[in-house]
């Protein structure tokens, strides 16, 4: 049996549980399965500026001023899908933005990632190579 995965960062929740879904903005996973599905889902869910030019570095700083604005939390249902299509590395991008974001705002942000309790262990595993951790021996 292979060691424990280390635990995903603070802002990051992993959630398969049978509890109501917490309060937040909804984000529907396979709604995200590219980069650019995922722009224009967060573009409306959140809803961004007009200025946000859908990659990576305004998604950045457009997170960084609505947090500044408040709390926010995203709750993304089905989160196995976030970004399937692409290649792995891009959801370690989108995690690290997400990351910069939690770090850097004056209020909270929160990730919840939902998915159901079969598909969690894949989701993350997925999330924590993503996120640089080494692999189970």
């Amino acid at each position: 049996m292979g060691a424990a995965s280390p635990q995903p960062p603070a802002w990051l929740t992993l959630d398969a549980g049978p509890a109501p879904e917490p309060a937040g903005v909804p984000v529907s996973g396979p709604a995200t399965r590219t980069r650019a599905a995922l722009h224009e889902t967060l573009a409306e869910a959140l809803p961004l500026p007009d200025w946000y030019g859908r990659n990576w570095d305004a998604l950045a700083d457009a997170l960084a001023d609505r947090i500044d604005s408040g709390p926010l939390t995203l709750v993304v249902r089905d989160a196995a899908h976030l970004l399937a299509d692409e290649p792995p590395a891009q959801l370690g991008t989108l995690l690290d933005v997400l990351g910069a974001a939690a770090a850097g705002g004056h209020a909270t942000l929160r990730v919840v990632l939902r998915e159901h309790p079969e598909r969690l262990p894949a989701l993350r595993a997925r999330v924590a190579a993503a996120l640089g951790a080494p692999e189970p021996t």
